[in-house]
């Protein structure tokens, strides 16, 4: 990673490709996070899975503020925009662990995948981005898919199931917020304020919830941690350099990468549904990338 890629310069790109990329590696990444964070609710309470994630976000943060200036780049003037960030994704993270301790984790990631619906509607009345008629269709037809695979899961509308559309919902008022914030604030800095909050509200539980962990699951807690952090670096950078309404759908991936995972460690083999809803879902997302490179190509703007 460069300098300066790692240094997440401040304001808003309009590098769709870029864009693109940083938001399919961290789907990759977060979607590697979901599959830790699954192995260890067994044994493990949310709050203290989200307090150890981000003990090693926060040093993260600081990892990269040396490289992007010093820690004077971690000052704000946005402190309201950053609770209201981490307050909403706070609650996308705790409702997302618990449905995933009562969930599969494909079915989780199904019903979650309302995010870039939600995402789509909020990108055109909170930020005012033009969403054309194709890319709307897309991203419905794209939905559609979604449900082709969470219907025969036989879930149905429960308490698990509420959790985790209440989660897609308040996931796409997180990445709303990270655009608003991108427009002034560093990502490293995004992260770090973000880290705080979560340790502030998780570490207050830790005496009555901590669970001394055993020395085959520090490695995974690492691994949360890291996968956690570098996946939302990426993902602040991806609504840096592309707009919400392009790059929300890219998270549907996730499902190929859920699916995989979960066959690695759970033995669980998608049905001939999983697999037609998964091609609806990444066919719905390639053609909103392509056809998003086509206007900007015909309008002479960088893909």
């Amino acid at each position: 990673m460069s300098s300066s890629a790692t240094a997440g310069p401040v304001g808003l790109r309009h590098q769709p490709g870029r864009g693109i990329l940083y938001m399919a590696s961290a789907v990759f990444c977060l979607t590697l996070l979901d599959a830790g964070v699954k192995w260890l609710t067994d044994d493990y309470s949310p709050f203290q899975i989200a307090f150890l994630r981000y003990v090693v976000g926060i040093v993260f943060a600081i990892g990269i503020s040396t490289r992007a200036g010093g820690i004077g780049t971690l000052k704000t003037l946005r402190p309201g925009g950053h609770a209201l960030r981490s307050l909403f994704n706070i609650g996308t993270m705790l409702t997302f662990y618990y449905a995933l301790g009562m969930l599969p984790l494909a079915d989780t990631m199904a019903i979650t995948y309302a995010g870039p619906l939600f995402m789509t509607l909020l990108s055109v009345v909170l930020l005012r981005e033009k969403v054309g008629p194709r890319r709307w269709a897309a991203v419905m037809i794209g939905f559609v898919g979604v449900l082709v695979i969470l219907q025969p899961s036989g879930t149905g509308f429960n308490w698990a199931a509420v959790l985790a559309l209440s989660s897609a919902f308040l996931y796409a008022l997180t990445l709303i917020t990270s655009r608003q914030l991108s427009a002034t604030e560093p990502s490293h800095t995004i992260l770090f304020y973000y880290s705080v909050g979560v340790l502030i509200v998780t570490g207050a539980t830790m005496p009555w919830l901590w669970v001394t962990p055993t020395w085959n699951d520090l490695w995974v807690f690492l691994l949360v941690g890291v996968t956690g952090s570098v996946g939302q670096f990426f993902l602040n950078q991806a609504f840096r350099y592309s707009e919400v309404s392009l790059v929300a759908p890219i998270d549907y991936t996730g499902l190929v990468w859920a699916t995989l995972f979960g066959w690695a460690l759970w033995n669980q083999l998608p049905s001939l549904t999983v697999i037609a809803g998964s091609l609806i879902v990444v066919g719905s997302t390639l053609y909103i990338v392509n056809r998003e490179r086509k206007r900007r190509a015909s309008q002479g703007q960088p893909a």
